[in-house]
């Protein structure tokens, strides 16, 4: 076996422990840096009762807590659904290189896990999309921008 389907059967495991705990769906992910496992996550959204807690996410906080980094750079991730949108975004403010998966997302809307919608509203414009959005406070908030470009010592990501 080579190690990339070491490390999906991981997450495969992961993720089957969590669903049969209760914690969430049957979403196991680990985050791997130079052959080596450094997270390990699995849904806890219902264990949790927080939307955000999806495998890869999980595995995301995982990973930045034991490397003590924000940037997972040089780091893959095996994860054994293919990500949503948020974890899809997660995985790229984590500048994670690679991405493999076990199912599709279309598999995962057959079991009741439909993110269809998500990235259909996201092609939408503003104006069209099912939760509303609107500008407010702009001259507050563009001046709270401006004094962090200002911030001494301040770090990028």
């Amino acid at each position: 076996m080579r190690n990339r389907e070491i490390f999906m059967h991981r997450a495969i495991e992961l993720a089957r422990q969590g669903m049969n705990q209760g914690a969430g769906g049957p979403f196991g992910a680990v985050v791997v840096r130079d052959g080596v496992i450094v997270g390990e996550g699995w849904n806890r959204v219902i264990g949790t009762n927080d939307p955000t807690a999806h495998g890869e996410v999980t595995a995301i906080r995982d990973a930045c807590a034991k490397l003590g980094t924000f940037s997972l750079a040089g780091c893959e991730i095996h994860s054994t659904g293919q990500p949503c949108p948020m974890c899809l975004g997660a995985i790229h403010w984590a500048r994670i290189e690679r991405i493999y998966y076990g199912f599709r997302i279309e598999d995962a809307a057959a079991i009741g896990f439909d993110d269809t919608e998500f990235y259909r509203q996201m092609n939408l414009p503003l104006e069209q999309r099912m939760i509303r959005s609107e500008e407010l406070c702009r001259v507050e908030a563009l001046e709270l921008a401006d004094e962090y470009t200002r911030l001494p010592g301040k770090q990028h990501y």
